[in-house]
């Protein structure tokens, strides 16, 4: 007989929540966390919940250094205008992350947000982990 014992923060991060559409953008912090509301989700996690977007690590707008703030403001631009552009913004394969954010696969019309910040080059590939410092 094994017994198995999870803590409720091992069980958060596991759980998978499936797919939302966003109602609203509500405001944009930078290039991979914003706010959305979610409609028919009740007011306490489907208005202005933070979403991180998953699958892409961005400069930091409160960066270490002038360059990565820089590159910081640049990958934000190009969220917010990909953001206001779409018609449709999904969030899929949906899990609770720190900070009570939601962390999510962000599709915009049916292409990935991650997909697109790393093509432009102002983003990295990220699956979890140490991320590499934007400012060498």
């Amino acid at each position: 007989m094994a017994l198995m014992i999870s803590t409720p923060k091992a069980l958060a991060s596991e759980k998978n929540y499936g797919i939302a559409t966003v109602s609203e953008v509500t405001s944009i912090y930078d290039a991979d966390t914003f706010r959305v509301s979610i409609n028919g989700w009740p007011p306490i996690i489907g208005e202005r919940i933070s979403i991180r977007a998953n699958g892409f690590d961005a400069p930091e707008i409160r960066g270490k250094c002038e360059s990565e703030k820089i590159a910081a403001r640049q990958a934000k631009q190009l969220t917010v205008e990909l953001l206001r552009g779409a018609k449709v913004i999904e969030l899929r394969n949906m899990k609770r992350g720190k900070y009570f954010r939601i962390v999510a696969d962000v599709y915009l019309d049916g292409k990935p947000l991650a997909d697109i910040q790393i093509r432009s080059g102002l983003s990295r590939p990220y699956s979890g982990g140490k991320r590499l410092s934007w400012c060498e």
